[in-house]
């Protein structure tokens, strides 16, 4: 079912046009690689990427530093394939993949096509919880600045989502109502519910077709948005 008032469109970036899973894959690869081939790269992401996704969960609640997410995340990666490495090796694997990173772009299916469709009658922006120089450096090697009105990241705005503040200031910065806006994002606390509790609207990206509440507006696939917008 369209919607019908809205103006603006708000966008997550990670895991929801940017694919992260797959560049974050490439880019420990390449690492790995050159400074520790003998890491089984599956064995290896299999173990990281639920880590990595409760340490940000940690993060975005402030429960965990900056620092802190970057080491912890690797060092149980570490621990859970049992390979032995030293602090000083987990900040130089940690530097050089916040290095690397922006470098692999992949993005999720559809995106170019759902960006040139929603840019002939939207105002586009993005909203992320990402480091902000990390996010500039995606979204331009990625070819995706052009598409974007503002792009409000969690530095600029001094919280995360789901902090209500952090909408506001990105409807503030867009110039935006809330009322005439929508959320689109792939995780449902952060950006979801965080979004709704501010009287924002919003749209769940469920790319792994989790099970949620009928009352959620949800695509399983970017271009599944234009059903409504």
């Amino acid at each position: 079912m369209k919607i019908t008032n809205i103006k603006d469109v708000f966008f997550d970036l990670d895991h929801t046009l940017w694919d992260f899973d797959k560049n974050s894959e490439i880019t420990f690869e390449g690492i790995f690689q050159r400074n520790h081939p003998t890491i089984e790269i599956k064995a290896f992401i299999e173990k990281y990427v639920p880590i990595n996704q409760a340490c940000w969960k940690l993060y975005q609640y402030d429960k965990i530093s900056h620092e802190e997410l970057r080491y912890n995340r690797l060092k149980h990666s570490f621990d859970a394939i049992n390979y032995s490495v030293s602090d000083a090796q987990i900040e130089i694997i940690a530097q050089e993949y916040i290095q690397l990173l922006p470098d692999n772009n992949l993005l999720f299916d559809g995106t170019f096509e759902i960006l040139d469709y929603l840019n002939e009658n939207y105002k586009l922006h993005i909203i992320t919880n990402g480091f902000a120089e990390v996010q500039q450096r995606k979204i331009k090697n990625s070819k995706l600045h052009d598409y974007f009105h503002t792009i409000t990241n969690s530095d600029m705005a001094g919280v995360k989502k789901p902090n209500p503040i952090i909408f506001e200031y990105a409807l503030d910065l867009a110039k935006a109502n809330k009322e005439n806006s929508i959320m689109i994002g792939d995780s449902l606390d952060a950006d979801v519910q965080g979004a709704l509790d501010i009287g924002l609207d919003a749209i769940f990206f469920n790319a792994d077709n989790a099970q949620v509440e009928q009352k959620i507006k949800q695509v399983n696939h970017l271009l599944e948005l234009k059903k409504y917008l």
